[in-house]
């Protein structure tokens, strides 16, 4: 008996004390300094997320935190008090870091360069600090995303050209979901593992390990009220699953939500292109390839209908990609009813 209480202690202790940092030197199998150093990067986005938690946890008691800033950012769009903070957060996190020479995110025109971590930072961090904007004023969820890629060659221009390749070159990406607990989802091409942020610790604890979504599962998740915006192939699949049984509709508006729900129930996420945006809203290096890496190594899909989502290249910095992603044979079915209206509209297009 009190051998298996012993057994039961061990079991315990280890799930209890296997925090981020330590998870990425055991995926690694290494102590060497490349694996060191990615430990400490996501050491860091786990200290920005906590940074961000608690900001959000206390927004309604706070001055200053809701609401916009009444400046747009470079994507023309109206920015919120918190995507500024959380900005900064990740900028903070890194700076006398020694681990990036440089953060890339949606909030800023340029690349964000840190010319001392330069000489040694080999990385280059990817980020939406704050996805889901719209959901802060009204206590909804919201989230991060994040990427990590290798730096390549010593950009002294700094127009980070090496970036613009595809997603297949990310090192790691993940997310961050602020809810009811906040937990850190990441992959380092090794499986998909999350991690729950426990208070009374102030850690990020491995709570769920290579995770697997679904070949299929019931859920869709698109922004319906643009229906007519969309072409004719995506309102079809629309028409296709409210005439069958087993589909049911979910979406918050915000894509680290939406995606996280696909992630463990299955099911697909579409954010595609319209008529008169046939490249959609989503970024390609900041959201669309970083969930596109998870699902990937969940066993899911990510497509822009036409193409692996993986394999797209940007063609500037603040690129665009449709966006569909999830369970492999939902993504397929969506797929299919895109394959279907170019066969009847323009045969030519179809490979042989």
């Amino acid at each position: 008996m009190d051998g298996l209480l012993d057994l039961d202690h061990k079991h315990a202790l280890d799930r209890d004390c296997m925090t981020l940092s330590r998870h990425v030197l055991q995926q690694l199998q290494s102590f060497s300094a490349d694996a060191q150093d990615l430990s400490a990067l996501m050491n860091r986005i786990g200290l920005a997320a906590k940074l961000i938690a608690r900001r959000f946890s206390r927004a309604g008691l706070m001055e200053d935190v809701l609401g916009f800033t009444g400046q747009t950012n470079v994507q023309g769009e109206s920015v919120k008090k918190m995507d500024v903070y959380a900005n900064q957060v990740f900028i903070s996190a890194f700076e006398q870091s020694g681990l990036v020479c440089r953060l890339a995110s949606e909030e800023m025109e340029k690349p964000y360069y840190i010319p001392e971590n330069c000489p040694i930072g080999r990385y280059t961090l990817l980020y939406d600090p704050v996805d889901g904007s719209g959901n802060i004023d009204i206590n909804l969820n919201i989230g991060s995303i994040f990427a990590i890629r290798q730096q390549e060659g010593m950009d002294l221009d700094g127009d980070a050209r090496d970036l613009l390749q595809s997603g297949r070159k990310q090192v790691a990406a993940g997310y961050i979901l602020y809810g009811p607990s906040t937990i850190l989802v990441y992959s380092m091409g090794r499986g998909v593992h999350m991690f729950t942020l426990d208070p009374s610790l102030g850690e990020f604890i491995l709570s769920q390990e290579n995770i697997r979504v679904p070949d299929h599962g019931p859920v869709y998740s698109v922004n319906e009220g643009n229906f007519w915006q969309w072409e004719e192939p995506i309102q079809d699949y629309i028409r296709y699953v409210h005439r069958h049984e087993g589909y049911t509709a979910r979406y918050s508006g915000a894509l680290v939500g939406d995606f996280h729900r696909i992630l463990m129930q299955g099911g697909v996420f579409l954010y595609p292109g319209t008529v008169k945006k046939p490249e959609g809203k989503l970024r390609l290096l900041y959201e669309t390839a970083p969930l596109a890496y998870l699902i990937e190594q969940a066993g899911g899909r990510a497509s822009t209908g036409t193409q692996d989502l993986l394999d797209v290249i940007p063609d500037k910095l603040h690129a665009r990609t449709p966006f569909i992603i999830g369970s492999k044979e939902d993504v397929a079915l969506v797929e299919s009813f895109i394959r279907e209206h170019t066969r009847q509209t323009r045969p030519e297009a179809i490979a042989p």
